[in-house]
């Protein structure tokens, strides 16, 4: 499908609203609550957690798209996709950062995605705890606070790899291989952070850091981000120059020039 006419932008951003409002009313009775029901999704010994919270946030995100948008299909993690005749995709996660979700850390975010066939064409990161909504697409490059003005996002210029904020969401990312790659970029920039999941996509957009790299993610993941980055003027791809709307491994930059410093290096990960 690609393009979405003009028409429809401001009912689909008023849609996108609509999930978020209906996450955080899902969500945050759980959030440092004194307990919270949370199961391990893997089976081979790691720790994949989803709590009552996720289930309930993506529910209800799917009881307005089912009355809003009943054509359009829908892809989340916690429930079956649903199909659609639209050419439209909502891409949801409901609380991505679970892991800080469950330990009262207020960097999780609900992530909402609109894919229009070839990738992600409006993302918001939302983080209702905080009272942040981080919109791009069709439009739409903000930051939008509770009680305050909605401000620009821009990602800054950065072309020195030297000078670069890097972050990813835990240091022993990915295989032995991507770990090595990883480790390589890091060695090369100023500073690495760990532990921010999406919202770590959020402060790249605000130009407050200047590098992303994650592996091993899907595309309920990467869509919100994906978009809201490339919005504020980043770049978005795997680790060899390509799509990223599906997931794997992911890079995401402020700085075009920066981005292709990095993919030098991590083009060579097999």
């Amino acid at each position: 499908m690609g393009a979405v006419p003009e028409t429809q932008h401001p009912e689909l951003i008023s849609v996108a609203h609509a999930l978020a409002d209906a996450a955080a009313a899902a969500v945050m009775p759980y959030f440092r609550a004194d307990r919270l029901t949370t199961e391990n999704k893997a089976a081979d010994g790691r720790f994949d957690p989803v709590t009552e919270a996720d289930r309930a946030a993506e529910a209800a995100m799917r009881t307005v798209l089912a009355e809003r948008r009943p054509d359009d299909a829908v892809m989340g993690e916690e429930e079956a996709p649903r199909r659609g005749t639209s050419g439209l995709t909502w891409v949801l996660d409901p609380i991505d950062g679970t892991r800080a979700f469950m330990s009262g850390l207020p960097v999780w975010g609900t992530l909402i995605g609109l894919d229009a066939g070839q990738g992600p064409v409006l993302g918001m990161i939302s983080q209702p705890y905080v009272g942040e909504r981080f919109i791009g697409g069709l439009g739409q490059c903000a930051l939008q606070r509770d009680g305050a003005a909605a401000r620009p996002l821009r990602t800054r210029a950065c072309a020195d790899l030297a000078q670069a904020t890097l972050f990813t969401t835990f240091p022993e990312i990915g295989s032995v291989a991507e770990r090595q790659g990883f480790a390589e970029v890091s060695r090369r920039a100023r500073l690495t952070r760990y532990g921010t999941d999406c919202y770590a996509y959020a402060l790249l957009a605000l130009g407050q850091i200047d590098l992303v790299i994650e592996a091993g993610l899907h595309s309920y993941d990467i869509q919100g981000p994906q978009a809201v980055v490339e919005a504020a003027g980043g770049r978005v791809t795997s680790w060899d120059g390509g799509p990223a709307h599906h997931g794997g491994r992911i890079l995401a930059s402020g700085d075009p020039a920066l981005h292709e410093v990095v993919l030098e290096i991590l083009s060579r990960v097999e």
